[in-house]
């Protein structure tokens, strides 16, 4: 049991590494990009994970939230999140992909907004030079990592334990056994009811010369 727990938080580890690491890089500087519209100066570009990759985000939020469900999840549900990280995974690599092999495309929207230049054949003319720093290639192997998870969970979660539950007993004990001597010792009478009381009236007797 503890060699399956070790396992099982290990996997959980891995998921939540890999998304933070995926949206860390979003964060980044990803293109360093120099562009020159005709008759203006060229401007230096620094292009984030953000513009890149605008996706990216919402994937590693999945993913770190996927991490928590792992945690409480059953043998079903682990397979189908297992399934979902492989998808993750693959997304991710794709999302940085796309900037690492066309960066001056990915800095398209970074160009218009700072020229005013629309339009991909347009923007693209004007680009001087686009060069991809390291953090889409983190991002790339953010996005391995998580797809290889992903499939070391659909292996291996069978054999991680189950979700524990503590439930706690309750006991109901008689209440003869306790409230006889609870109301002994508040001074109360238990030895008389409202049944005796009337009929001892009825015989012309005073019930409370009787306590």
């Amino acid at each position: 049991m503890p060699s399956s727990r070790r396992l099982k938080l290990a996997h959980v580890l891995v998921v939540l590494l890999a998304s933070g690491l995926a949206l860390l890089a979003w964060t980044q500087t990803w293109v360093n990009a120099v562009v020159a519209q005709s008759g203006t100066a060229r401007q230096s570009l620094e292009v984030t994970g953000a513009t890149a990759s605008p996706a990216l985000t919402a994937l590693a939020m999945a993913g770190l939230a996927l991490a928590g469900a792992l945690t409480i999840a059953g043998p079903v549900i682990r397979f189908v999140l297992g399934l979902l990280e492989v998808l993750l995974g693959l997304s991710v690599f794709l999302a940085a992909l796309t900037a690492v092999t066309g960066p001056a495309a990915a800095s398209a929207g970074a160009i218009t907004k700072a020229t005013g230049v629309s339009g991909r054949e347009s923007v693209l003319d004007g680009v001087v030079s686009a060069v991809a720093t390291p953090w889409p290639y983190l991002a790339l192997l953010a996005g391995v990592v998580m797809a290889a998870v992903g499939v070391s969970v659909l292996v291996t979660a069978r054999r991680w334990p189950g979700p524990t539950t503590r439930y706690q007993a309750v006991r109901f004990a008689p209440a003869d056994s306790t409230g006889g001597t609870d109301a002994a010792a508040a001074g109360v009478d238990t030895g008389h009811d409202a049944v005796d009381d009337w009929d001892g009236l009825s015989r012309g007797e005073d019930p409370t010369a009787q306590r």
